[in-house]
Parts: C-alpha cells; sequence; structure tokens
C-alpha cells in the first residue's frame, strides 16, 4: 500500500482491535520494533531503540520534518543489541560484533604449543633414557654379568615377566665316547691327542657302565698307536685293568719299543712253570736279551679274574715296580732303560724283531703318567679317585 508518493506507507493499526503490536507480534504489547515513538503507535513487543530508526521512512520531499533542518539527516547509528524477551523469538541484530582479542588468542596459541614442545621433548628424551638402559643391559648380559632389568617410574618392581631368570649355569655334557668322532676303530684319548687304532682282530666290547676292548690272542689281534706314549727315560708309570684266558705261553696286554725288541712290556707269563703277572724292561742295545730285567708276581690269580697291573719306573733310584691293584709285589734295581722309538701297542709285544706274546682277553683302564705313582696314588688309582694333582698325560677306554 502507498500514500501517493510511491513510497511504502506503514499501516496504521485497526483501534478497534484494541492495542496491538506490528506484523506478526502478538498485540498487546507496546514500543517494539515497527511503531514511531513519536505517534505513539503501537510496536513489534520488543524495546525499541532509544535513537530515531535510521531506517524510518522519510518525510514527504519539500516537507521540512520537525527539529531539523531541512535535507540535513542525522547520522544512522547502529542499534543497541536486544536481549531477547520470552516468549518472542530473538531478532537478528545489526549491531557491529566487538573485536576478537588477537593478542590474547595468539599468547593461547604459543603456550599450548610451548606445552606440546615440552611434553615431546620429555617423551623423547625418557624413550632415549629407556633405549640406552636396555642396550646396557642387554650388552651386560652378552658379558655374563649378573645384572637387573631396568623399572619404570609407575611401577616400583618388575612385572613377573621382567624378573631376571636364576636359571643354572649350563655346561656342556662331558664327552664319555670311547672312540673318535668318526673313527668308530680308534680309540680315543681322553687326557691327550694320541689315538689308538685297533687291529682287524681286536673288537670294542659295550658293556653297561663302560667299554673294553676286546683280543682273540691271535697274530691280527692287537691296537696301536701313533707314536711313543712314554718317555722311559724319565720316570713314569703305565697301568690297565686286564683280564687273562689263556693259560700258558706269554702274553703282553701293554709294550713300547721298536722294529727290534721292547723298552718294557706289562702282562702275563709262565715263569719256572708259576702262571705269573710280569712287568719286563730292556736296559741293552737293540735288545738284548741278557740285559732284561723284570719283577714277578707269581702267588696271585692270573687266569679269568680282572686284576689292575701297574708298572712304574723311578729315574732317580733307577728302580723298577711291579703293583697288582693297589698292593706292591715286587721291585728290581735297573741301569736304565733302552729307549726304543717304536710307538706303543696293545696286545702284543716285538722280540727279536718278531710280533708275539698276543693277549687273550678283554682289557680297559689304559692309562700313562709322566711319574712314578707311590701307594697312595695307586690306591687312588685302583678306586677311579685320583687327586687333581695326579693326572695322565693318556688315557683310553675309562
Amino acid at each position: 500500500m502507498t500514500d501517493g508518493t510511491d513510497r511504502p506507507h506503514n499501516p496504521q493499526p485497526d483501534p478497534a482491535a484494541g492495542s496491538g503490536g506490528g506484523y506478526g507480534f502478538p498485540q498487546g504489547i507496546p514500543g517494539g520494533y515497527g511503531g514511531r515513538p513519536d505517534s505513539g503507535q503501537p510496536g513489534s513487543g520488543l524495546p525499541g531503540p532509544a535513537q530515531p530508526n535510521p531506517y524510518q521512512q522519510e518525510p514527504p520531499q519539500g516537507q521540512p520534518q520537525p527539529g531539523r533542518p531541512l535535507g540535513v539527516f542525522p547520522p544512522a547509528e547502529p542499534f543497541a543489541q536486544a536481549e531477547p524477551f520470552a516468549p518472542a523469538p530473538a531478532p537478528e541484530t545489526f549491531a557491529s560484533s566487538s573485536q576478537p582479542d588477537w593478542q590474547a588468542m595468539a599468547d593461547r596459541s604459543e603456550a599450548q604449543q610451548r606445552k606440546r614442545r615440552l611434553l615431546t621433548i620429555g617423551i623423547g628424551a625418557l624413550a632415549v633414557v629407556l633405549v640406552a638402559s636396555g642396550t646396557a643391559f642387554f650388552l651386560l648380559k652378552g658379558d655374563g654379568e649378573p645384572v637387573d632389568k631396568p623399572t619404570t617410574a609407575a611401577s616400583g618392581s618388575p612385572s613377573p615377566s621382567e624378573q631376571p631368570s636364576e636359571a643354572p649355569e649350563s655346561k656342556a655334557p662331558e664327552d664319555d665316547s670311547p672312540t673318535v668322532a668318526g673313527e668308530p676303530n680308534l680309540l680315543r684319548d681322553r687326557n691327550g691327542r694320541m689315538g689308538i687304532a685297533l687291529g682287524p682282530g681286536a673288537s670294542l666290547g659295550e658293556l653297561s657302565k663302560r667299554t673294553e676292548v676286546r683280543f682273540k690272542g691271535t697274530d691280527d689281534s692287537y691296537a696301536q698307536g701313533a707314536e711313543a706314549a712314554v718317555d722311559v727315560t724319565k720316570s713314569f708309570t703305565v697301568s690297565t685293568r686286564a683280564y687273562n684266558v689263556a693259560e700258558t705261553g706269554s702274553r703282553m696286554a701293554v709294550s713300547q719299543g721298536d722294529g727290534v725288541s721292547y723298552s718294557f712290556e706289562l702282562g702275563f707269563e709262565v715263569v719256572n712253570g708259576k702262571k705269573a703277572w710280569v712287568f719286563r724292561v730292556q736296559t741293552g742295545d737293540k735288545g738284548q736279551a741278557a740285559t732284561a730285567q723284570q719283577v714277578v708276581a707269581d702267588n696271585v690269580e692270573t687266569v679269568r679274574t680282572w686284576a689292575l697291573l701297574t708298572g712304574t719306573y723311578d729315574a732317580e733310584k733307577k728302580t723298577i715296580a711291579l703293583w697288582v691293584d693297589d698292593r706292591m709285589v715286587g721291585q728290581a734295581q735297573v741301569s736304565g732303560i733302552w729307549a726304543g722309538p717304536g710307538p706303543l701297542q696293545l696286545g702284543r709285544a716285538r722280540h727279536h724283531g718278531i710280533w708275539s706274546a698276543a693277549w687273550d682277553g678283554p682289557l680297559d683302564h689304559i692309562r700313562v703318567f709322566g711319574q712314578a705313582l707311590g701307594q697312595e696314588q695307586i690306591t687312588g688309582l685302583k678306586n677311579n679317585k685320583l687327586d687333581k694333582k695326579t693326572r695322565p698325560t693318556h688315557s683310553w677306554l675309562i
């Protein structure tokens, strides 16, 4: 609707309807937007601004507005933000919002970034400490030093999975095999590096707790070392546990010499018609029988019974002795022992350039010492309880 000047005209409320509001607002609430404060007309029901409304209709041209020069309008001022008044919804405000405090926001952001940086640095430093502690732990563990694992600050003691193990130190099992690995016919030297090879007629017998080498009393039934095991120019002891089956002849369990004769021999022999254990040495050059010296035990059991036979030579006293089990059965004075360069033999001996005296029966616990053992040591030898200072230079089938 217009008033003839082509400008919008605010409709007047119907007096018959009573005092009411503007368009779409509840009636009966005076003084809101849409009413003219100088006309006394009712408005929208919301408090009106204290200043003139800049969106108010202009007066007709040529007609001065009371209290103002013609053509001069007061500067527009923004409406003060109105507070909502229930139950009417809050109208859109045209007042400009206040500027944010950019400096405060920047300070807060910088403080947050500083906290994040400090937190990141702290976590990184903690990780470095834990890694370094773990590395040191594993390095020390690798060296065999007992150390405790590090614990975290959140826990006063390590978790069960972190408890240090106290398992006993593992030890490699002792090698009790009688032969060299991969060489079933080569007796293993448990105290030295000299193996003894079995001849065609010799064999190994496996018992419940030990292994023995068995000889048949024939020419091919023997075992031979790679070199000499005894230095007969110095004090020595040679010992073996022996079981003799033969009732006659000469049967040597252990000997050493060269291609012509023996330097020493230890075994069984019939002497003057009696069965006896014998320890014999060669004192002259080239195996002259007239220069042999021996010790005989003919008053003990020698057939089908186990006996520990031990022969000793004391280079200072120039004496030889024979021990049966742990009893010395006799000794003899000698000028010395001829040093034949030949290797150690089991089950035979060399006489006048011929292999003879084949052993008939088993042997085990074969040992050589670089000293002349005494009574106490030979008792320990019999009981397999040698002291730590008495160690063989070579041993087989122990």
